[in-house]
């Protein structure tokens, strides 16, 4: 192949990524414009952790906005939030049509899987704040109201609306994207990159580490951090088991 046709390879691979992209960024902005439709709709599921949390509490509760623009703005921030949520498939999808036809038919089958958890696990990481981390940190936080008997003057919380609706869309991509070690670790594994005897030797160094990243991607409360933490600790061991699958059949092939 001369330098002439390697050149054309690689501008005509160019054209192909610049068309996946701009296909990704239309759907992206034509499922914004219908989720903005629909912002009401979504403001209502993602603040119903909120309200299930101060229900029974006595206390008739609101969320306040102290700008004028603050809430256009967040319902701009959730639309565009949940677009890409629903983005997310398609755009794997558009980078597997992309990387397919270089691969071999044993290579497309051995990535074939990961495309299809990947968006699994980070639906669960969102259901695990959405439906747990939340109401337990909401709870958390409340404990700290004063009904004003011993400092003269209740303390209340008054949520901003931003700043609640900044925090649970904050923590569902931070867990969606830490509930993606096992994919990662498997695939560093399938290019020889680790193996499951590194991993086990590294447990330790490892456990430090996720409680660091949990308190670096979480609020400053220990229900959030443990919250996500313990969940990694499990996802670590199950990506230890999955390479061991994966490091077995690797020695099957060779000895076939």
């Amino acid at each position: 192949m001369t330098s002439n046709d390697d050149k054309m390879g690689f501008i005509s691979h160019l054209t192909e990524l610049r068309k996946r992209l701009i296909s990704c960024l239309i759907f992206l902005m034509g499922i914004f414009v219908i989720c903005y439709f629909f912002s009401d709709y979504i403001y209502g599921f993602l603040v119903e952790p909120y309200s299930s949390s101060v229900e029974n509490d006595g206390i008739e509760r609101r969320l306040i906005f102290t700008a004028l623009q603050e809430t256009f703005l967040t319902y701009l921030k959730v639309s565009f939030f949940t677009a890409f949520f629903i983005t997310f498939p398609f755009i794997l999808i558009q980078i597997w049509m992309f990387i397919a036809p270089g691969l071999y038919k044993h290579e497309k089958s051995a990535l074939m899987p990961y495309l299809i958890i990947t968006p699994i696990l980070f639906i669960l990481g969102g259901m695990l704040v959405y439906y747990l981390i939340m109401p337990l940190a909401i709870k958390f936080f409340l404990s700290f109201e004063s009904s004003g008997t011993i400092t003269n003057l209740p303390i209340q919380l008054e949520a901003k609306v931003n700043e609640y609706l900044s925090l649970i869309m904050k923590l569902i991509f931070a867990f969606g994207i830490s509930f993606q070690l096992p994919v990662v670790l498997s695939l560093l594994a399938r290019i020889g990159f680790i193996d499951s005897k590194f991993l086990k030797q590294r447990r330790k160094y490892v456990v430090v580490i996720i409680f660091a990243a949990a308190a670096l991607l979480t609020p400053p409360d220990p229900i959030t951090q443990i919250g996500l933490a313990i969940p990694l600790l499990i996802l670590y061991e199950l990506s230890i088991f999955s390479v061991n699958i994966i490091e077995k059949k690797a020695k099957e092939k060779e000895h076939a």
